[in-house]
């Protein structure tokens, strides 16, 4: 009976391992081509990894966390009619029903190396206890300063109650007092020598404790998710590394909401897409990249790296609240049908979870459209490792000073805000700045009879 065996597929140049995250299919479940398997994470996306044949699957090769390897196999599944499936599941059946015993006997070997331990080691936890813990729970106690007492206070997710390794790990994450060394006090001690001494004794006690985000009843605490994690952290992370600085400018983008309204349609017709605004603001900014191509660069500590590439991150809103932002690959050599189609394609699939992790790595420069949420005007971070994002503001129809060879008068516009964030270390407010201008200088002179 024929088997296949699945493996982690190629993701993208720079994705060399991915972790998983969850089994969709369990031993005996049949599946079809193109069908789910497995879920799989790495540092910028989650993914789902579908089935290449039909089958059952009959084997897993790895748990939940594990990290994987680009080419590892992570299942194998039984093809052909002729599967003898119950023999897999009796196997694994048998197997679940030793599993108690094992265990028992692996406590019972845990459990003498304990006692060994406990009558050759001078340092070690003392107390008497009905809760059984292993030696390297022990070992971690000892060599974080928690006490036997202390020890009993914490909660145990294993069997019976059993700490295990991440139980006491967690509980050293959010804060242990540790005791502190007693030295003994000489017996003559002159007072001048105690004066001096007593700013070190000050010094060697320990660090008190984060306080505690005080929750009230009624309260909901809500876990972060894994990527919200992420998030977190890099956006952290791009605060205390670059110097973050703004510019803003305002934009008449009375052309530009005329032209598409008037070609919105045909367009769709002709090429099965809608046409947002985000390609045009997007082939602005691609061209001023090319304009200031020191806005397309990133910093590698005393250096600056000059991008051949103008890769624009689109920074999209997913179901969830998370972020994401999908890359548009050589954005400078599209045309408007072009880009169009990328950012489509692009946002549908961030939406549905279906992006690949090469898809949102390798930007240049990052685009956020906050005018899409009613924003005016932000502050966006720098997505590291590089030196600008823009943020484009909400389009209004606002009153506005028109100039005209006859003289000045009062119309209605349509007008947005550009925001511009970039990094002071390598990017002065004259770059910044006019990187801006020439993005808005490109949307105001846009050709109204423009053909697409």
């Amino acid at each position: 009976m024929p088997k296949f065996e699945l493996k982690l597929p190629r993701m993208g140049e720079s994705v060399a391992e991915a972790t998983l995250t969850s089994w969709l299919k369990e031993v005996g479940d049949t599946i079809e081509m193109d069908e789910a398997i497995f879920e799989i994470a790495t540092d910028k996306v989650d993914s789902e990894v579908p089935s290449e044949v039909d089958g059952i699957l009959i084997e897993k090769c790895f748990n939940i966390d594990d990290i994987v390897k680009v080419g590892q196999i992570v299942a194998i599944i039984q093809v052909g009619d002729d599967v003898d499936v119950p023999d897999v599941l009796n196997t694994v059946n048998e197997v679940e029903e030793q599993a108690p015993v094992l265990e028992e006997m692996v406590a019972v070997a845990e459990s003498a190396v304990v006692q060994a331990r406990a009558e050759t080691s001078t340092v070690h936890l003392s107390g008497a206890s009905d809760r059984f813990y292993s030696p390297l729970v022990k070992n971690i106690a000892k060599e974080e300063g928690i006490s036997f007492d202390v020890l009993e206070t914490i909660p145990g997710t294993g069997k019976d109650g059993r700490v295990t390794k991440d139980d006491i790990l967690s509980f050293v994450k959010n804060g242990v007092n540790k005791p502190v060394e007693q030295v003994a006090t000489p017996a003559k001690v002159d007072v001048q020598d105690s004066v001096a001494a007593a700013p070190v004794a000050k010094a060697d006690a320990p660090a008190a404790e984060k306080p505690k985000m005080p929750i009230s009843r009624g309260d909901e605490v809500i876990p972060m998710t894994r990527m919200g994690k992420l998030i977190a952290k890099h956006m952290t992370d791009s605060v205390s590394t670059s110097a973050h600085v703004q510019s803003f400018i305002e934009v008449d983008v009375t052309n530009i909401v005329n032209w598409r309204n008037k070609l919105k349609d045909s367009f769709f017709k002709s090429e099965g897409e809608k046409l947002t605004f985000t390609p045009i603001f997007m082939e602005a900014i691609a061209k001023a990249l090319k304009k200031y191509p020191m806005m397309n660069i990133s910093v590698d500590g005393d250096t600056v790296i000059k991008k051949k590439n103008i890769n624009i991150g689109m920074a999209a809103a997913l179901p969830d609240g998370n972020l994401i932002v999908p890359v548009i690959k050589n954005a400078d050599q599209l045309n408007l049908v072009g880009m169009a189609k990328v950012i489509n394609d692009l946002a549908d699939r961030s939406r549905n979870n279906a992006l690949k992790p090469d898809e949102v790595q390798g930007g240049t420069y990052t685009v956020t459209n906050v005018g899409t949420f009613g924003s005016v005007f932000g502050t966006p971070i720098i997505n590291q490792p590089q030196v600008g994002i823009m943020a484009l503001g909400a389009i209004r129809k606002i009153p506005s000073v028109i100039e005209t060879p006859e003289g000045d008068f009062i119309g209605i516009r349509s007008k947005m805000y550009l925001s511009h964030s970039y990094d002071h270390r390598v990017v002065n407010g004259a770059l910044g700045s006019m990187f801006a201008k020439a993005v808005a200088d490109y949307l105001e002179g846009w050709d109204v009879n423009r053909e697409i």
